[in-house]
């Protein structure tokens, strides 16, 4: 079987806007799109179709969801190949077992208010920090300026970079989106100060910090980032050393971006399926789509 491009649907103005963002992707890679509604017990059931005590007009809102969003970006997306699917069961499990057999899976994320940000919900919490495979999440609109298409057209791809632990599938992918939609890429790594210069300081050391720290980061980061832009030569690349938290620089960068890319690491069996503070900052403040790419 073709991979898919999976998008979760539940009648939300968030998961129409996710299905749009993932049809035009589809296209992008050439795969066909799996419009996915899961109608077991869950809060999209209320909110957004009849009330689950009514399993005749329950079972005809959740046939009736997805074969419309499919006809209309069939309709909308010239040659994409679209089929949709209810499956009843719990929307995290069903979700994570699609993303099991996609190319990458898209959820959409409610705005709150401005000063919470966004709201990701249990389900979209559970699958994004389980899934093997990368997770893409999608606002309805609301941004600055008054966002109202997913995507930003002329905006940058923007990836957070650990310079300390870098993640080889974390910049394939921000790479390859960027390739994919000619946008320039943006690579934000922090700059830390190591315990070492703080004791050269006190020792009344002669240190030049910022233009040994400046020197190491970009041999570190040219080591780092070079194999992928030999391997994208057609796409621009600038690296951005930030001072402070990196996701207040993410979210920052998101207002003016096509897409965020964000690493999640492999759970281990002490801490099992979490997101880090960094991704889960940006998905909850992001006004770009956010992927949340798994890696070890």
């Amino acid at each position: 079987m073709l991979p898919f491009i999976t998008a979760g649907l539940d009648g939300s103005a968030e998961s129409r806007a996710a299905a749009e963002w993932a049809a035009a992707e589809a296209l992008r890679r050439g795969l066909p799109l799996r419009l996915l509604l899961a109608s077991g017990r869950h809060p999209g059931a209320h909110a957004y179709g009849p009330h689950p005590a009514d399993p005749a007009l329950h079972r005809h809102w959740a046939e009736r969801i997805p074969r419309e969003a499919a006809a209309a970006l069939r309709g909308s997306h010239q040659g994409l190949t679209v089929v949709a699917e209810q499956v009843a069961g719990p929307p995290a499990q069903t979700l994570l077992e699609a993303a099991a057999d996609s190319e990458l899976l898209v959820l959409g994320s409610r705005a709150v208010r401005p000063v919470t940000g966004y709201l990701m919900g249990s389900v979209s919490l559970a699958v994004t920090s389980r899934a093997d495979r990368p997770v893409v999440l999608v606002r309805a609109g609301g941004g600055p300026a008054g966002r109202t298409v997913p995507e930003i057209p002329d905006g940058d791809v923007v990836v957070g970079l650990d310079l300390s632990r870098p993640a080889e599938r974390v910049l394939e992918f921000a790479f390859d989106a960027a390739a994919r939609r000619t946008a320039r890429l943006r690579v934000l790594h922090s700059r830390n100060r190591p315990s070492l210069y703080g004791e050269e300081v006190a020792a009344g050391l002669d240190v030049d910090l910022d233009g040994e720290l400046a020197a190491q980061e970009a041999d570190e980061y040219a080591r780092v980032v070079r194999p992928w832009q030999e391997k994208f030569p057609a796409v621009t690349v600038t690296g951005e050393a930030v001072v402070g938290t990196p996701a207040r620089h993410l979210v920052e960068a998101a207002a003016t971006a096509r897409l965020v890319v964000v690493g999640r690491r492999a759970p281990s069996l002490k801490i099992g399926p979490r997101l880090g503070p960094v991704a889960h900052a940006v998905l909850h403040h992001s006004t770009a789509p956010v992927a949340v790419v798994p890696h070890d």
